[in-house]
């Protein structure tokens, strides 16, 4: 079951992203086109090139090999794909003929991405009409480009005011000295997972921001990174070479990654680290959605399992602006896109929901409006949503909620980006989100077999707010205690426990369309079934109807060919019996 869904979201990736809307020339796209209906001759434009096949390598289209990713991809791959399917055409590389053909016609080519058979270029009004005109062509389509949202997060040396009333674990046995730091790991119940000797060893996160200007620090001392690239100005050291860049990226990974007793631990220290700098600090100069597209692509080749971005974007640079909030809908940008994608691929990524507070429409930046996406709200020390944080709901059909789950994100310790033995607080969902990608990556080393949907799953469900999840809190505050658990109870083929009772959850997602998760467990073997019944009382569909041993399940059901509206769905173990309502929406 789960191979099937993997598929059909495989092909509808394909047909979104692939072959963008044409308008204007028969392969410029529409954004591309308002645009060059306004540019002047000689601006300079940063569009997206899309290739009809991918030239010399076409040979492999139905047996592409495993060599064209790390042996440490095809294990994680295998968590969500069968071996006949665990690489496929679009990780083989973008024919580098084609490559130089469209050099010779642009300014420059920036970034190439395999997964989309596209190269991002340079270019100018007439050269565009030329690319228009080579058979390799397929489609041309604007780029994004980001301009940093204007709420920044401040960096303080001093200490934020104790508040009352904590939303803080029980903390009472420690292990680790957290200095400051404790706090925001305690908000999230980190240190008891620490407790365990789970520090999220072995585990390759991936962390993606401006670079990481001042490596040297000591939080860093033991971090164990295993490979850098800088996507802004292609070389392999993230160390930017000019300022202000590589600030914010220090903050970030000491969230996440550094350990300094008495100071600073992050919830993921004991990880391994890709770091790639994607963000362009200068104000004059846009970030474009290609370097995290190549990114990821990059970092997945090499096997990382948790990806975390800080990027909170939602205005963007004129007068080339092709995205608003009405595009959050899951499947517009190339950014948004690349990370489902990459979800699909086995690997948990969690994005910063963004720092532009609540709006009567959402305020959400991509990639955090991905359906497979977990994106991180804000609460400060006592578990209150502060005031900047990101709100949805997505523009998806229907609406999904947004953020999914929120961490603390005001006055956060951190590293200092200036001073080698220096700390202080910074605020955002910047911080927020590696402090859940960190929760992630402990997840991941409890629970190695897990996909990322349902590691996913188990962070909302257990979270504060699970019971009534909303566009401001999400699900609510992450228990990374309680979301291991999780795991074990529904059964990732990590714990062979046979569950102690029966139980029937809530599916997920829900409202849903077309399809949704069901998850039971049995403490007996018997015959079992699952039905779907409407609110009359008539019989919709039935999911199981067979015999089963005792122990924990998931299943999907697909209700493409059935009308919207409110349903039934019962479930019946010998004894057992329980039933929930689920919501069709199309």
């Amino acid at each position: 079951m789960k191979a099937a869904c993997f598929t059909i979201f495989t092909i509808l990736c394909s047909i979104i992203v692939i072959a963008p809307l044409a308008s204007g020339g028969e392969k410029i796209g529409e954004r591309l086109g308002r645009v060059l209906s306004v540019s002047n001759p000689n601006d300079e434009i940063v569009l997206w090139v899309y290739f009809t096949d991918k030239g010399s390598l076409e040979s492999m289209r139905s047996s592409v090999p495993q060599t064209v990713v790390s042996p440490r991809s095809i294990q994680r791959r295998l968590k969500v794909r069968p071996m006949s399917e665990v690489v496929d055409y679009s990780d083989l590389p973008v024919e580098e003929g084609y490559v130089e053909q469209i050099a010779s016609h642009v300014i420059r080519v920036r970034q190439r991405s395999k997964w989309f058979n596209s190269v991002s270029v340079i270019a100018t009004k007439s050269q565009i009409a030329e690319l228009e005109t080579l058979p390799i062509v397929k489609t041309l389509e604007l780029l994004a480009r980001f301009k940093k949202n204007q709420t920044e997060e401040n960096f303080t040396t001093e200490a934020p005011q104790k508040e009352i009333g904590g939303n803080e674990r029980e903390t009472s046995v420690l292990d680790l000295n957290y200095g400051q730091s404790l706090g925001q790991l305690a908000q999230l119940n980190v240190p008891a997972v620490h407790n365990t000797g789970n520090y999220a060893q072995g585990v390759i996160v991936g962390v993606f921001d401006d670079g990481v200007r001042l490596p040297s620090h000591q939080a860093f001392d033991s971090l164990h990174i295993i490979a850098t690239y800088d996507f802004v100005e292609h070389k392999v050291s993230v160390v930017p070479t000019y300022s202000p860049s590589g600030f914010h990226g220090v903050n970030t990974l000491s969230t996440i990654g550094g350990y300094a007793p008495g100071q600073l631990i992050g919830p993921a220290f004991g990880a391994s680290y890709i770091l790639a700098r994607t963000e362009e600090d200068t104000s004059e100069t846009p970030i474009e959605e290609d370097n995290w597209a190549a990114a990821i692509e990059w970092a997945d080749s090499i096997g990382v399992e948790v990806t975390s971005t800080s990027l909170g974007y939602l205005d963007y640079d004129p007068p080339y602006t092709s995205w608003t909030w009405q595009d959050m809908n899951g499947h517009t940008t190339v950014i948004t896109n690349a990370a489902d994608m990459a979800v699909a691929r086995g690997i948990v990524v969690l994005n910063s929901a963004g720092n532009a507070g609540f709006n009567t429409v959402n305020t959400l930046g991509a990639p955090a409006d991905g359906d497979s996406v977990l994106a991180i709200g804000a609460v400060d020390a006592s578990g209150i949503r502060v005031s900047f944080s990101s709100v949805g709901p997505t523009t998806s059909v229907p609406p999904r909620i947004k953020p999914d789950v929120m961490a603390q994100g005001s006055s956060v310790r951190v590293a200092s980006s200036s001073n080698p033995t220096g700390y202080g607080f910074s605020s955002g969902t910047s911080f927020s989100c590696p402090l859940s990608a960190g929760v992630a990556a402990l997840i991941v080393k409890a629970r190695p077999n897990a996909t990322p949907v349902q590691i996913g799953n188990a962070m909302r469900m257990t979270a504060s707010n699970a019971g009534s999840p909303d566009n401001l809190m999400g699900w609510g505050i992450i228990n990374a205690v309680a979301a291991i658990n999780y795991l074990s109870a529904v059964g990732t083929g990590t714990d062979p426990q046979t569950p102690t009772h029966f139980r029937l959850e809530q599916n997920y997602p829900n409202p849903f369309n077309p399809t949704t998760s069901i998850r039971y467990q049995l403490a007996t073997s018997g015959h079992v079934t699952l039905k779907v019944f409407d609110v009359l009382g008539k019989e919709i569909a039935t999911i199981v109807n067979e015999a089963k041993p005792a122990g924990s399940y998931e299943i999907t059901w697909n209700a493409s060919n059935v009308a919207s509206g409110v349903y039934i769905y019962r479930l019946e173990a010998g004894s057992f019996f329980d039933a929930k309502k689920l919501l069709l929406v199309k």
